[in-house]
């Protein structure tokens, strides 16, 4: 349940995942070239490189849900469950991780019960236990902490005023009969519990660590690395932590000694390096590139070690129903007749970089159905312009963020709809305060450009955030569209109650339909990225639990250098 990173920030479009959890159903990105750096498997050894333009939000789990973080997290910490690896659905797999399997339901999924392993530690050599899963799960609910994805909260059965394991002690609706044995009590049936269970938040640790910021500076690691050294947006490395065991592990292969991260660079610097490829960016990943150094991608060297596939996100057009125009269907869906796709992924940079949007889950959601409610027509627009007495024309304001690449869609809408007879005057707001701005009901306008991605492979986290009237707030409201459809909400009520997740899924697909006849947003493009990675990578392939990003867990070098 969040914004599209490739909308949400310029710097964060990385191949470190975007922003997304989330994908899956889909087909598997392609290698454009396919060549050694990208197909082989890699060697034991080495250091893997990182050319990155931002650092990470933060390092503590329950704080950062954003660009990049979400497959780091993975390399220094473990959960009951993560998303399995590999490309396509086999990314998009929830399996056991810390648990011995994805828990085992009761209580009409409201409670689930988990066994861990054994020899599973802390990089102290902590053991991890049945208390520290819990006081894990505990710090989500922490005022300050827990600021990060928020299914702890959404999901944990726990009494109203309790603020964390800091400050109100144990969470008792999460019981430890006995060191390897947890049991989870949810507000609600929640049959998909085990793929929430995969997000960051869900990270063990010791007992009565990680007050206040601790965790940013120095985690406590559970995966295969640790943090050795790490200077705030400047530089970050990790090195083995010789308390993780492989025999427990079936998804991390911790191939590379150590990972280094370079921040703070200039896109434009990142793209050439890799481009280049000299030295030790031979052994480096960097970022997708920009459009204008989509030309230079096209010579079969650089093909060669190049990735390129969908980030697993929308960028849509949300369409304000509480406004004195949109408020009637036949104005939203001629505005979806208008506007031309072509025009949009031309704006962001031609079709390697974007492909037409349709439904408003992305290909990559499972359960997601390939159809075309509004194709371009500009006279299906004008009819139904003139059906609803508008012929005459009218003015909307669009809101967009003040970013090259939006203001080139926002123009390219705005000249689709000159032709229609709607004048739409353009909006430009600091991207620092955009979707503070568009997030506020008051202070919106018409129209607003924007992006989702889902967190999992599930239209759960993509179309209830976005359209269930019931969830509409006064601050930090996702749902631009302000619809509040009894219908929508109904199906929305059904689905979840649902318990076959793959049922559930399929009912989605069909939800997506049911929403779209109201048009309450224009579906407008499904952005891609093109990885340009060292020729001396090995094991990469693009994860769609992690938005087209590199999957860190299985990435290494052909030839470990030193």
């Amino acid at each position: 349940m969040r914004r599209s990173a490739a909308l949400a920030s310029v710097t964060m479009t990385a191949v470190l995942a975007l922003s997304a959890c989330g994908g899956g159903g889909g087909a598997a990105p392609q290698a454009q070239g396919g060549g050694t750096g990208s197909s082989a498997a890699p060697a034991t050894g080495g250091t893997v490189r990182i050319l990155a333009n931002a650092d990470f939000s933060h390092l503590d789990p329950v704080r950062g849900f954003d660009g990049g973080v979400n497959n780091f997290y993975r390399l220094i910490y473990r959960g009951l469950t993560t998303f399995g690896a590999g490309p396509g659905a086999e990314g998009t797999k929830i399996v056991a991780d810390l648990a011995t399997d994805t828990g085992t339901p009761s209580n009409d999924a409201k409670t689930w019960t988990f066994t861990l392993k054994d020899n599973i530690f802390f990089e102290d050599g902590t053991p991890i236990t049945s208390e520290a899963v819990k006081f894990g799960f505990s710090r989500a609910f922490d005022p300050e902490a827990g600021i990060g994805s928020p299914y702890g909260k959404l999901l944990l059965d726990a009494p109203k005023d309790y603020k964390g394991p800091y400050l109100s002690g144990d969470l008792d609706t999460i019981e430890t009969p006995d060191a390897k044995t947890v049991v989870i009590h949810l507000k609600k049936s929640f049959a998909d519990f085990p793929s929430a269970l995969a997000l960051s938040n869900f990270t063990p640790f010791p007992k009565g660590t990680g007050a206040g910021a601790a965790f940013d500076s120095k985690p406590i690691a559970s995966g295969p690395y640790k943090v050795a050294s790490y200077q705030r947006n400047a530089s970050l490395k990790l090195e083995r932590n010789p308390q993780w065991k492989q025999e427990t592990d079936t998804v991390r292969t911790a191939k590379p000694d150590a990972f280094e991260w370079t921040f703070g660079l200039d896109p434009a610097t990142i793209d050439e390096r890799m481009l280049a490829g000299q030295g030790t960016d031979a052994d480096a990943l960097g970022q997708s590139i920009q459009a204008a150094t989509v030309a230079r991608v096209q010579t079969p060297q650089i093909k060669a070690r190049t990735l390129s596939g969908l980030n697993g996100c929308t960028t849509y057009m949300g369409l304000n129903t509480t406004k004195k125009y949109l408020s009637d269907v036949r104005v939203r869906q001629a505005i979806n007749y208008a506007i031309d796709k072509d025009t949009i992924v031309a704006a962001m940079g031609g079709s390697l970089l974007a492909q037409k949007g349709t439904s408003i889950q992305p290909p990559t959601v499972a359960g997601r159905v390939d159809y075309d409610p509004y194709p371009h027509n500009v006279e299906q627009a004008k009819k139904l312009l003139a059906d609803a007495g508008l012929s005459g024309g009218f003015s909307l304001t669009l809101d967009t963020r003040a970013q090259p690449k939006m203001a080139a869609v926002s123009v390219a809408v705005q000249e689709a709809l000159k032709q229609v007879g709607i004048d739409v005057k353009i909006n430009n707001i600091d991207t620092s305060t955009y979707y503070e701005v568009i997030g506020t009901p008051a202070k919106q306008n018409d129209m607003a450009v924007t992006g989702w991605c889902p967190d999992w492979a599930s239209g759960a986290t993509f179309l209830p955030p976005l359209f269930d009237g019931r969830n509409i707030t006064t601050k930090g409201n996702s749902n631009l569209a302000q619809i509040n459809d009894k219908a929508v909400n109904a199906k929305i009520d059904e689905i979840a109650a649902m318990t076959d997740v793959e049922q559930a899924n399929a009912a989605y697909g069909e939800l997506d339909k049911q929403i779209m006849e109201l048009a309450p947003v224009v579906p407008l493009a499904y952005e891609k990225l093109i990885l340009v990675n060292g020729a001396n990578i090995a094991g990469a392939y693009q994860s769609n639990s992690y938005s087209g990003g590199v999957d860190l867990v299985s990435v290494g070098l052909a030839k470990p250098t030193k």
